[in-house]
């Protein structure tokens, strides 16, 4: 299994941050590897809370995969977990969190996951510490675009 963490403070609201994680509907439009999504059974657990469940297509150079995930977002705590439905992956989990900092918000993103394909995990799994690198840099650059006024501190910190 992999496991891998990224953790940054951006200059950007906690609840905004958490808004455009949570919506996972508009990934292709900034994440270069998602080519579509799909989600349904859309649910609020209670107030604050709600879950979706998400089917994306990704693509990796020669790689065209699909995976469903259920996604769980907590208003409340400002924390987002997704868990696999199926796919590629043996396992999948990943969870962002979004904390008040003085210069913004301070991001933990966590990824685990597993390949049940040797093949796969021999292709992917050598650059997966770049993935989570390269996840964040993505939703960073999309608050950047949405959020052009940052709250705060210029700039990121990391």
């Amino acid at each position: 299994m992999q496991r891998h963490t990224e953790t940054k403070v951006l200059p950007y609201r906690p609840d905004d941050l958490f808004r455009l994680v949570g919506d996972v509907d508009h990934y292709p439009e900034f994440v270069p590897w998602v080519s579509a999504m799909r989600t349904w059974n859309s649910v609020t657990i209670e107030p604050g809370v709600t879950q979706v469940d998400a089917e994306a297509e990704v693509r990796f150079a020669i790689v065209r995969e699909r995976f469903a995930t259920r996604v769980r977002r907590d208003a409340n705590r400002r924390q987002i977990d997704v868990d696999l439905l199926y796919g590629p992956f043996k396992s999948l989990h990943n969870r962002w969190r979004f904390e008040d900092h003085p210069c913004g918000t301070k991001v933990e993103f966590l990824i685990e996951f597993a390949f049940k394909s040797r093949l796969l995990e021999k292709l992917l799994a050598a650059n997966a510490h770049l993935a989570a690198t390269r996840i964040m840099g993505c939703f960073e650059q999309r608050a950047k675009a949405l959020y052009a006024q940052p709250s705060g501190a210029q700039g990121a910190l990391g």
